[in-house]
């Protein structure tokens, strides 16, 4: 082989080996978990299980978090007329961050049957990322508010994570609990939607540290002598 096609070939190598790197780790993982809802209704305990399913979209600082479910839970004794139902749901998040975050939806567009089960819109929220690492997002507890009353549908089989992200906070912070405020920040996301994505790539040689929004340049002055 000649020296021009040996190191073309090489070259053709590092770049697939560069490649199966990243496709071997993943910043981000998403999946349809099944919940086992136990609610609480104005007439008595009810249960369902329902696939949910969370979408992370990258959104300025943060994230758009989109929470799914792709089955109804709970029903009503009476029809439920064109925007008498709001459903509201908590988010709990692990790993990196801690604590809750609250997604909302629009009240229902067409009225629902008595003794049907109540298929809830998307409901979305947003959510910042304080700390940088991986954070976790799994199905919390399910409000629905119609007709003057209150249903609260708690999941009870501990469900996992149906999103995890590698997030990156704003001014570098590191990992390590934070305060939920609403969705993750400039990390790979999952192809479960249209989904923006900024990989951070590691550079050898001369490095510059970069500390907040202006950085900080580290130089090595000559003494005089």
């Amino acid at each position: 082989m000649s020296k021009q096609k040996r190191t073309a070939a090489l070259a053709t190598a590092a770049a697939l080996a560069g490649s199966a790197v990243l496709m071997a780790a993943p910043a981000a993982r998403a999946e349809v978990v099944d919940v086992n809802y136990s609610c609480k209704t104005p007439i008595g305990d009810k249960s369902a299980v329902s696939p949910i399913d969370i979408k992370g979209v990258k959104s300025g600082s943060g994230y758009k978090i989109t929470m799914s479910w792709q089955k109804g839970v709970s029903s009503s004794p009476v029809e439920l007329g064109k925007g008498a139902m709001n459903p509201s749901a908590t988010i709990k998040l692990g790993g990196a961050d801690s604590g809750t975050m609250n997604v909302t939806g629009p009240a229902n567009q067409e009225a629902i049957p008595a003794n049907t089960p109540i298929k809830i819109n998307d409901l979305t929220g947003t959510y910042t990322p304080k700390k940088t690492g991986k954070v976790s997002f799994t199905a919390g507890v399910l409000t629905i508010k119609a007709l003057g009353t209150t249903t609260t549908c708690t999941p009870t089989n501990s469900p996992g994570p149906s999103l995890s992200l590698d997030v990156t906070a704003a001014g570098g912070g590191g990992g390590g609990g934070g305060t939920p405020s609403g969705g993750g920040s400039g990390a790979e996301l999952p192809q479960t939607g249209p989904v923006d994505s900024a990989v951070a790539l590691g550079t050898l040689g001369a490095t510059v540290f970069l500390s907040g929004a202006a950085g900080v340049l580290w130089l090595t002055r000559r003494k005089r002598v």
